[in-house]
């Protein structure tokens, strides 16, 4: 929850804003503003106070704890002008919120965290817990001093300025080591604890097994992923408190689904009893793995019989792919997600154009791999191949990558051996619709004209059926200078079924700084003033100009009512 905070009307006013764009994120606390605080500091895992800084520093100094403990506070000026991180940048999440808070009220995030400051991840941001000397590998990578990355089990980070030796060291690891002096740890979700439990088994006895199992295989807690058992032990009180200590959640599987998981232990007791030969082996080992600690058995207590068993895998980090949308080509149109990915990406893969548009916003240290035209699925196997080797990488391409870019290729060659995550984007029809008026109002269709990988044949007979299904077109890839017949030809087979004035729109760079709009008809496009950076939308029979505007209504009403 975030506490808000104001203690004047023009606070209060702003403060009002954020909580009706935030209903369920928000509580708005009153009365003095000491005790608001106090209150809200109690209560809430981050606060935004439209206070002086001073004031805010002077409430809250009294109330702190320490790093880990402190909520996240972000204080806002009278005028919504700035909003700072104040504390808890990181770990009590102000600097995310700080920006959160910069778009809905039109405010400056001030973010002063050092790697923030230069676009480094910071090593408390990744969503591992890490351990050691955090601050002193943080300023090496600050200061630009060697560390190295020591990867023990494979993990899509984000991009880190990392070499092969250095005095400082990230370690990346779910082996139960103490931290070297000038080495951070990360911890990634790498273990899955499958285990099985009579019924009534306590949490005690649950919860001893797996960590003496964890500690005597050299491996940390805080790499468990999950515990997973099987579906008829779901609600086995032991089972869930155990997993809540742990904090990871519980996932359990059907018994048949195990029964077909290939163990070395299998056993007639759990057949007999659920349905499978195999609980804690077959639990951890749905969705592969490396079985590190077969199936053991808890000591029980008090001479009583074993209630509990567990089994340890190490599954490999997927790699991460996603495909990025970069929109039209103006920067207020990527959408935030897809900066976010940019961002994350420690590979990216593009066209070199479309790299140019967006390099800036890398992070320090990502590797850029970029090729010229032609090679879509080149860059798709690339991109594949390296999320394949556990990297997450950044697939790029212009308007919405899954309209005619490069998610298709990519897909194609993608299995289910990496985590695939589509981020769209503003494609060149939207962009184009803008810019024209409302020309996609009613039932559209998008045609490419290039018969680079669709025979022409299969394209005719596309734009017949869209011609005589009455629906605007959009034509994609329109001319060019070695392919000037077939806009002429797609015109023609639409003019069948249209009147000569029926409105086209002629949209080129759009969004860009060389942006042109025209607006002219179906008999008086020239398809020569039109390229391969052109966008043409032609109209169905309810189409209309009006006042400069194209426009196709969304019901065909008016079109009854003028005949």
């Amino acid at each position: 929850m975030i506490g808000l905070i104001s203690a004047t009307a023009a606070g209060a006013a702003a403060r009002d804003r954020l909580a009706a764009a935030w209903p369920d994120r928000t509580r708005v606390y009153g009365g003095p503003v000491a005790d608001a605080v106090r209150a809200a500091f109690a209560e809430c895992d981050r606060l935004v106070c439209f206070l002086a800084t001073g004031a805010v520093v002077r409430l809250v100094a009294p109330l702190l704890h320490g790093k880990a403990d402190d909520p996240g506070v972000v204080c806002v000026d009278e005028a919504g002008r700035f909003a700072v991180s104040l504390l808890g940048g990181h770990g009590g999440g102000a600097n995310a919120l700080a920006r959160e808070v910069g778009e809905v009220l039109g405010a400056e995030p001030v973010v002063t965290t050092a790697t923030d400051a230069v676009g480094l991840p910071g090593l408390d941001t990744l969503g591992l817990p890490v351990e050691g000397d955090v601050a002193a590998v943080s300023r090496a990578l600050l200061d630009g001093e060697a560390v190295a990355l020591r990867a023990e089990v494979t993990w899509p980070l984000p991009p880190l300025p990392v070499a092969d030796e250095g005095a400082y060291t990230v370690r990346v690891t779910d082996r139960l080591v103490e931290p070297a002096d000038g080495e951070a740890v990360l911890r990634p979700p790498t273990l899955v604890v499958g285990v099985g439990a009579s019924k009534g088994a306590p949490v005690e006895e649950v919860l001893g097994l797996v960590e003496e199992v964890l500690r005597e295989a050299g491996l940390s807690a805080a790499s468990v992923a999950a515990l997973a058992t099987v579906d008829s032990k779901a609600g086995e009180p032991g089972l869930v408190e155990a997993a809540r200590r742990l904090g990871v959640p519980l996932v359990t599987h059907p018994a048949e689904e195990l029964a077909r998981v290939e163990v070395p232990n299998p056993s007639d007791a759990p057949l007999a009893a659920v349905g499978t030969p195999s609980v804690a082996e077959a639990a951890a080992l749905v969705g592969g793995g490396e079985l590190l600690v077969p199936k053991r058995k808890s000591a029980g207590s008090g001479g009583s019989p074993a209630m509990a068993t567990c089994a340890v895998v190490r599954r490999p980090g997927r790699g991460r792919l996603a495909v990025v949308g970069l929109g039209p080509g103006a920067r207020d149109l990527l959408t935030p997600r897809a900066r976010d990915e940019l961002r994350r990406a420690s590979v990216l893969v593009g066209l070199d154009q479309y790299v140019d548009q967006i390099r800036d916003l890398l992070r320090p240290g990502t590797r850029v791999l970029e090729s010229g035209l032609g090679a879509e699925e080149e860059r798709a196997r690339t991109a594949v191949e390296e999320a394949r080797r556990g990297q997450a990488v950044a697939l790029i391409g212009s308007g919405d990558a899954g309209v005619y870019a490069m998610a298709s290729p990519a897909l194609a060659e993608a299995s289910d051996d990496i985590d695939v995550i589509g981020v769209p984007g503003v494609t060149a029809a939207l962009a184009a619709g803008a810019l024209l008026g409302a020309p996609l109002g009613h039932d559209h269709v998008s045609v490419s004209l290039s018969d680079l990988h669709t025979p022409w044949e299969v394209i005719e007979r596309r734009v017949r059926a869209a011609a005589e299904a009455d629906l605007v077109v959009t034509f994609y890839n329109p001319r060019s200078r070695g392919r000037d017949w077939q806009l002429p030809k797609a015109l023609a087979l639409l003019a069948e079924h249209r009147t000569p004035a029926t409105p086209v729109g002629v949209v080129r760079n759009a969004s860009r700084v060389d942006e042109s709009v025209r607006l002219t008809t179906l008999a008086a496009l020239d398809p020569a003033t039109v390229d391969m950076m052109t966008v043409v939308t032609v109209g169905n029979t309810a189409t209309r100009e009006i006042a400069g505007r194209m426009v196709t209504p969304r019901g065909y009403r008016w079109q009854e009512e003028t005949r």
